[in-house]
């Protein structure tokens, strides 16, 4: 495989784990960051071994020799630097959400088709070891056809504290954290034919919904319930985990909290634990999504070799419909079809 370069652009708070993500891999090197304030992009690159900085996004690009970008700039940008590197004939790797609004949504896919570039979306819920456990055990057979799921984030995180700018959103939980929920039903379960979203806003700080209820039907014929909310003072804070039960016509497997897998069947009950794996760069509280970055990156690297990925710009653009869609329902107190929104 022949190694690949790029550029990244964006070194706020996710580059420091996507970036030593791409380190752990043979075969790609990151030989420029890109970074409004400069200072910001020559820290993370003393950090990391990283030799060039720029502020200037079109000087890296005349300057470097790059087969694609990374980019992880504020999701208002991402249009704007994707048609960048595009009309330039790079590749281009993109952190979730893909855009702020459904238009933008098709018009990043459409940019990267008309100029025949490959687009990836850095979705890393779906690459979580836990999460693979349970579409493993789904394609085994061993609980039979699935005709009822329900994937849980659920939680009293103080998430505002941390990114007070999600509080200034008018769209917030279902772009947020919904992007990679979606994404994670769809993964275990297909695509969605119609979805129906009631949304809410419990703390009276905030802009936007806080709470996120949507009941799909999947082109299989199993019903999904997607429920999000970070106003949920429970037993258990369990931040970042994604918690799932799928029911099966031959028994059921729940994923619980702290990585646990159990698997029914008639025969019996199977428990796993399925812990992530714990790199020097992640933060143990978080290393179920820091280390799947590293998977997600291996599998986007396959595309860009001229392999097989999981996460392109086609599939996500799916996620994106999905995310849209739940607001229009939230909106319209209607059913949305999705082969028509």
């Amino acid at each position: 495989m022949k190694k690949l370069k790029f550029a990244m652009f964006g070194t706020g708070f996710w580059a420091n784990y996507q970036l030593p993500g791409w380190l752990e891999l043979e075969n790609v090197e990151c030989v420029a960051l890109y970074n409004r304030t400069l200072s910001k992009a020559e820290s993370l690159a003393e950090k990391f071994g990283i030799k060039r900085c720029y502020d200037d996004p079109k000087k890296l690009l005349e300057e470097e020799e790059v087969d694609f970008v990374d980019i992880l700039t504020d999701v208002d940008t991402h249009l704007y630097f994707t048609k960048m590197a595009a009309e330039k004939g790079l590749d281009v790797v993109c952190q979730k959400p893909m855009v702020p609004n459904y238009k933008d949504a098709k018009a990043l896919v459409r940019v990267c088709k008309e100029n025949n570039v490959r687009l990836f979306i850095n979705e890393n819920f779906r690459w979580q070891a836990p999460l693979r456990k349970v579409k493993e055990i789904v394609n085994s057979g061993q609980i039979g056809n699935v005709f009822k799921g329900r994937i849980t984030f659920c939680s009293a995180f103080p998430v505002f504290d941390n990114q007070p700018f999600l509080a200034e959103l008018d769209q917030f939980i279902l772009t947020d954290i919904g992007s990679h929920i979606f994404d994670v039903c769809r993964f275990l379960l297909g695509d969605a034919e119609t979805i129906h979203c009631e949304i809410q806003t419990v703390n009276p700080k905030i802009n936007g919904e806080d709470v996120a209820n949507a009941l799909m039907k999947m082109k299989s014929g199993a019903h999904c319930y997607a429920e999000m909310s970070y106003a949920s003072i429970l037993e258990k804070e369990v931040f970042p985990q994604t918690l799932v039960l799928l029911e099966g016509s031959k028994g059921s497997v729940r994923l619980d909290a702290d990585f646990v897998v159990v698997t029914t069947t008639k025969e019996g009950t199977i428990s796993e634990k399925i812990d992530p794996v714990i790199y020097d760069w992640v933060d143990p509280d978080y290393a179920v999504v820091h280390s799947s970055i590293v998977d997600t990156q291996r599998d986007i690297l396959n595309g860009l070799s001229g392999g097989s990925a999981e996460t392109t710009g086609d599939d996500n653009f799916k996620t994106a419909q999905l995310v849209w869609a739940a607001y229009e329902s939230a909106k319209t107190g209607e059913i949305i079809k999705l082969d028509v929104f």
